[in-house]
C-alpha cells in the first residue's frame, strides 16, 4: 500500500488488517508509522509500517526488499498504488515545475512501485494461491476534465489509460489491474486547499472562476465520502472472484458522474462557463 499516513490509504491498510490481511504500509514519517501501528494493536491482520517515497529509485527498491524478506518465498496478496497528489491552477499560469512533480507521483511513480513490487505479486508453489491483483487508485478525473486541476486530471487519466495497457500485459502472468476511482472524499487535503494562495492570478481572466472553483472543491470535499468507505471497496476489489475493471465511488452519482459523461462534452463546456463565469470577456 502506496500512500498510507493518511485518508484513503491509512483506513484502507486499516480495513485490510481488520479482515486479516498483513498490510506493508508505505509512509514517509515516523509519526505516520506510529499512528499505523496503534491502529493494528486492534486489528486481526498486522500492519508493518515501510519508509517508501514513490518519487526516490532507491526508496521503492529498498521497500521491495524488505517486503520480499518479510514473505519468506510467499507470493504478495496486492499492491495498492494510492500515493498522489494535486497541485491546481490554470494550465497557462501553473508552473511547469509543479506539473511534473505532479506526474511524477501520479503516474511515474505509481509505475516505478509496480516494477519494483510485481514479481512478488507472481503465484509461487509456496503460496498455494492465486496471483496477486494491482489496485490502481485514480479518480473521478480520471473520466472527466474540470478547469483549474488540469495537472492532476491528466495524471489520472493517464493511470486510467497505463492501467488499462498494464492489465492486458499482465494477463500472461494472471495478475489483475483493477481501477477504483473515486469522487470527493473527506480528507486534510482540502485544507491544503484552502490554504492555496491564488493571488498570482490577480488581475487575469481566472481571479474570479479559479476562487469559485476552489470554493466549490472545498464544499463538495468536506461533504464527500469518508476513507472507510474506500477501504472497503479496496478490500472488495482484492477479494471477490470477478472483480470489475473499475469502480467508480462516487456521492450523488448520477448528477456527478452518469449525467456528465453522458451529456456532450459541448454542453458541459457551457454549463462549466455559466457557473464559474468562464464566457469570453
Amino acid at each position: 500500500m502506496t500512500g498510507a499516513s493518511t485518508g484513503i490509504g491509512f483506513a484502507t491498510s486499516v480495513a485490510l488488517a481488520k479482515a486479516g490481511y498483513d498490510v506493508f504500509a508505505g509512509v514517509r514519517s515516523e509519526a505516520a508509522s506510529e499512528l499505523l501501528r496503534k491502529a493494528s494493536a486492534s486489528t486481526r491482520g498486522k500492519i508493518t509500517p515501510i519508509t517508501l517515497e514513490v518519487t526516490d529509485a532507491a526508496s521503492v527498491a529498498a521497500a521491495a526488499a524488505q517486503v520480499k524478506a518479510a514473505l519468506g518465498g510467499e507470493s504478495l496478496f496486492g499492491l495498492v498504488n494510492n500515493a498522489g497528489i494535486g497541485l491546481g491552477g490554470p494550465l497557462l499560469y501553473q508552473p511547469i515545475n509543479e506539473i511534473q512533480q505532479v506526474f511524477d507521483v501520479n503516474v511515474i511513480g505509481l509505475l516505478r512501485v509496480t516494477q519494483a513490487f510485481a514479481p512478488l505479486l507472481a503465484a509461487t508453489p509456496a503460496s498455494q494461491t492465486r496471483p496477486g491483483r494491482v489496485i490502481n487508485m485514480s479518480s473521478m478525473a480520471g473520466k472527466l476534465g474540470a478547469p483549474f486541476v488540469g495537472a492532476y486530471v491528466g495524471s489520472k487519466h493517464a493511470v486510467e489509460g497505463l492501467s488499462e495497457s498494464l492489465r492486458r500485459e499482465l494477463m500472461v502472468f494472471g495478475i489483475d489491474v483493477i481501477i477504483i476511482g473515486p469522487g470527493a472524499v473527506v480528507t486534510a487535503i482540502w485544507d491544503k486547499v484552502e490554504a492555496t494562495d491564488i493571488g498570482y492570478l490577480a488581475g487575469t481572466a481566472y481571479e474570479g472562476p479559479a476562487k469559485r472553483v476552489n470554493d466549490y472543491f472545498i464544499k463538495t470535499g468536506r461533504q464527500g465520502l469518508k476513507p472507510e468507505r474506500l477501504g472497503a471497496v479496496v478490500l472488495m476489489a482484492l477479494t471477490v472472484d470477478k472483480p470489475k475493471t473499475r469502480y467508480a465511488v462516487v456521492r450523488n452519482a448520477l448528477f456527478n458522474w452518469t449525467v456528465p459523461r453522458l451529456l456532450p462534452k459541448r454542453a458541459v463546456d457551457r454549463i462549466f462557463a455559466k457557473k464559474l463565469g468562464l464566457t469570453p470577456r
